[in-house]
């Protein structure tokens, strides 16, 4: 599903356990899967193996996909590393290292990228959420010249105010409910 207005998808999904949001990522990237879509996980490890373990009970070769290079798995510790000065995205080597993983997945072919990240939560969890909120920005800057469909998970244990829901979603095109549905974002 692609937003309408702009046809860049970029959809929030906020979850209560860790089950629920693997089964959600798997269905995400097994669809795209299913559409000859090569996917990128920016995950946290153990999001990573729930993930390739749902995939695989799905029947999917996991490994094959991820030796023949449609299926890029990154930890989103070591992919923030990358990119944060200062307690900030720097947008420079956010860009960077973004279009090199989505580089890397496409591998010069032309299909929408299914991408999964949760830097954004792990960033909101540490009490970052202005760095957050900059790094689904820079996001939505990199849809302008790379073709990619963009699902980021959030722990709702992180959120005190409805406020700060608000301030998410204004960032995303799409929310995902429980059973994985995507609804425009008003």
């Amino acid at each position: 599903m692609r937003s309408e207005k702009s046809g860049h998808f970029h959809a929030v999904r906020f979850y209560e356990d860790d089950s629920s949001l693997c089964r959600i990522v798997s269905g995400f990237v097994a669809e795209g899967l299913a559409l000859h879509q090569p996917a990128l996980v920016i995950a946290t490890g153990a999001h990573i193996d729930a993930i390739e373990r749902n995939l695989a009970a799905a029947a999917i070769d996991v490994e094959t996909l991820k030796s023949e290079g449609d299926l890029l798995m990154l930890d989103a510790r070591q992919s923030l590393a990358t990119f944060m000065a200062n307690g900030l995205p720097d947008p420079d080597f956010f860009k960077a290292a973004a279009t090199s993983a989505l580089e890397q997945v496409s591998r010069g072919r032309s299909h929408t990228i299914r991408a999964y990240g949760e830097m954004v939560d792990l960033l909101w969890k540490d009490g970052m959420t202005e760095a957050a909120i900059k790094l689904e920005m820079l996001w939505n800057r990199l849809a302008n010249t790379h073709d990619f469909s963009l699902l980021c998970g959030y722990a709702m244990g992180n959120f005190y105010k409805d406020a700060s829901i608000d301030d998410v979603c204004r960032h995303h095109t799409h929310r995902v409910t429980d059973e994985g549905h995507a609804s425009a974002i008003a």
